[in-house]
């Protein structure tokens, strides 16, 4: 036998033991509403099989996930959005309502399938309404591929979903946001560690200011923390993800220094950190060593950043073996930088970049879109508008309406790459007037594409919001981040050299944030504001690429509005 062919042959035969070592996981879900104690109150929460948070699903790089979908909400459809998942030949499962799926109606059964190719921490969350509000959530953890390693070590690992939570309900907090005049939902009562917090008392009550009560717990309530057990002398992988509907969160570990080294499912050089702001829709992980004085434990402590705190610290505890884990630290919490010192988040962001043999970006591209972030007022309603368009879905999904070529489902008409020139961004606009829109950005395939973000002033004088921003179906390259209006001047300065791959950013206020992505997944995105009110009252653009290239879109993915009347049409021809 030549070499030639014997190598051809061994090349086959481990391509084959590589796919066989890939599996299909199965899981069968029911989502419906349930009472639980999330902070001692107890509430209705959304949940699935019974439990809030959902459960986690973990798997390996290749797998193929099957999540077999019931709802059994009752009187309302529901959605699962697989955050960070790029969905790579299933744009259908992206789980986003009127965008690539009709919502599963009350009653019905869908069946999500779709493969994981990329190891990284992930979670997933409701996209119909503000159902990520009302508990919709959990945890998707992808580890390397058999026979893979991590380009790190680690002893154990941990895994923190963060959220927050009212005490008011998510529908009600839906019909405020879309009152005239707007009825504000306020902060929230409560942060959330593994679905797990404290209303009204605190477990470091004799450090809590104001005072609280110290909170009893036996260890099995609902609401009761869970407590990270380890063991002195070890490095540990703490992975985290951030659902939060609102609030942008700052976490520390009493005493111990953090490393840095995954964002977003995608590798970065290390950096060492005391704390780490963490926005809604990013993720993270870090390592830790246990070696502090092993007779002690310590706070592990979320707060909230970017807006003035209303809202209680969320503690756990880091517990050295083999102490009890009753023996309270004898310092207090981890005290997080100011909400307004925009100057350490800052250094935070400008400190992650790609680890050394990431893909690079194309050093030029083929078009460029400037997204103007804008508080606006519509009919007397209150709204959030990108380039003056407030974004309203249509009743039927993009992905069907775009591959059969339905006519009058939505706007045709391209909505604006810019903004005026003359408009200051640090200032109230003299016209807060804007439209309702739902036009699609339509990309061409395998093009580089550059999104600006600009932030501006809101409605209010002198105010200026954080804004997490999310990319379904691709990951992007983060080349920067600038003060003020951005302008040609700016380009030079972006990092082309070894820029981050994120799929949520965030936009600073009254600055800008500069991405670049490949157009190389067919489908129809959509590109929002993580913030849950934000989306709800208009803040994204919807980004098609490729579409007519997409193949075996199940039929109950598209079974309403003209694309259902479609395929009730073509079913009794």
């Amino acid at each position: 036998m030549s070499s030639s062919r014997l190598l051809l042959l061994l090349l086959v035969s481990f391509m084959l033991v590589g796919h066989s070592l890939a599996k299909t996981r199965h899981f069968k879900w029911e989502v419906g509403y349930i009472h639980w104690s999330t902070d001692g109150e107890e509430s209705v929460v959304m949940g699935i099989n019974g439990a809030f948070p959902g459960p986690t699903i973990r798997g390996r790089a290749g797998d193929i996930i099957v999540v077999e979908l019931t709802n059994k909400l009752h009187t309302e459809g529901v959605v699962i959005h697989w955050h960070g998942i790029r969905q790579f030949g299933t744009p259908w499962a992206d789980g986003t309502a009127a965008i690539s799926q009709c919502a599963i109606n009350a009653g019905e059964t869908f069946v999500y399938r779709f493969k994981v190719d990329k190891a990284g921490t992930y979670f997933y969350h409701g996209h119909y309404g503000m159902q990520r509000s009302a508990g919709l959530y959990g945890s998707l953890i992808v580890d390397v591929a058999q026979g893979e390693r991590e380009p790190f070590h680690y002893d154990g690992e941990f895994n923190l979903l963060l959220s927050d939570w009212w005490h008011k309900g998510s529908h009600e907090q839906e019909v405020d946001l879309s009152s005239n005049p707007l009825r504000w939902i306020g902060e929230p009562q409560t942060l959330l560690i593994n679905g797990r917090g404290q209303y009204n008392c605190s477990m470091a009550a004799q450090f809590s200011n104001p005072r609280l009560p110290q909170c009893k717990l036996r260890g099995g309530e609902q609401y009761a923390p869970q407590i990270l057990r380890v063991r002195p002398n070890k490095t540990y992988r703490l992975r985290l993800a951030s659902t939060t509907a609102l609030a942008s969160l700052n976490l520390a570990i009493g005493g111990h220094k953090m490393v840095v080294v995954e964002a977003d499912g995608n590798y970065v050089q290390p950096f060492s950190v005391q704390d780490i702001d963490i926005y809604s829709g990013e993720s993270y992980s870090i390592l830790f060593t246990t070696d502090q004085d092993p007779s002690k434990n310590y706070w592990i402590s979320t707060s909230v950043r970017g807006r003035e705190p209303k809202t209680p610290q969320a503690l756990t505890l880091l517990n050295y073996l083999p102490n009890s884990a009753s023996k309270v630290p004898t310092l207090p919490p981890p005290i997080a930088p100011l909400w307004n010192d925009y100057n350490h988040s800052k250094s935070f962001s400008n400190k992650i970049l790609a680890l050394m043999g990431s893909p690079k970006p194309p050093i030029k591209n083929n078009r460029r879109i400037i997204l103007l972030n804008t508080q606006n007022k519509i009919d007397g309603y209150t709204k959030w508008a990108i380039n003056n368009v407030s974004l309203v879905l249509p009743t039927t999904p993009y992905l069907g309406s775009i591959r059969y070529g339905i006519n009058n489902a939505f706007d045709t008409r391209p909505p604006p790459d810019n903004f005026p020139i003359d408009y200051d961004v640090m200032k109230q606009a003299p016209n807060s007037n804007a439209t309702y829109g739902n036009g699609v950005y339509m990309l061409k395939m395998n093009n580089t594409i550059d999104i600006i973000l600009q932030n501006a002033n809101a409605l209010g004088k002198g105010a200026s919001e954080i804004h997490p921003w999310h990319l379904h179906g691709h990951d992007f390259w983060v080349l920067g981040y600038g003060e003020g209006k951005f302008s040609e001047k700016h380009v030079k300065k972006f990092n082309l050299k070894n820029p981050p791959l994120r799929n949520t950013v965030v936009i600073y206020p009254y600055g800008w944030t500069a991405l670049r992505f490949v157009t190389d997944n067919p489908g129809v995105w959509a590109f929002h504001c993580h913030i849950e009110p934000h989306l709800h009252m208009g803040m994204g653009v919807i980004l098609a690429e490729g579409v007519h290239l997409v193949k075996n879109i199940p039929r109950e993915a598209l079974a309403c509005g003209l694309t259902g009347k479609m395929l009730m049409t073509n079913k009794h021809n």
